[in-house]
């Protein structure tokens, strides 16, 4: 079943560009779309109606890793 959804959203070329506006603004959710190219910055409740319509998304945040390096590690949200 196809469906379309208006996603109101800051687009970036990749996950480590917008994780570092969500890290400076201290707001907002990275995430990737199915079907979209690239990122976007969305609000917390934009995140949570995608995952409400089932539409098949990713979350994005930096994880410290035990030897503190940081990774970026995505979750799989929606219709997975």
């Amino acid at each position: 079943m196809d469906r379309e959804i208006e996603i109101e959203g800051i687009p970036f070329e990749t996950a480590d560009e917008a994780l570092q506006y969500v890290n400076a603004s201290g707001r907002g959710v990275a995430i990737t779309v199915e079907g979209i190219n690239g990122y976007l910055v969305v609000e917390r409740k934009v995140a949570d109606i995608l995952a409400e319509r089932a539409v098949p998304f990713a979350c994005f945040f930096d994880h410290e890793m035990p030897d503190g390096s940081i990774r970026v590690v995505s979750v799989p949200a929606g219709d997975h």
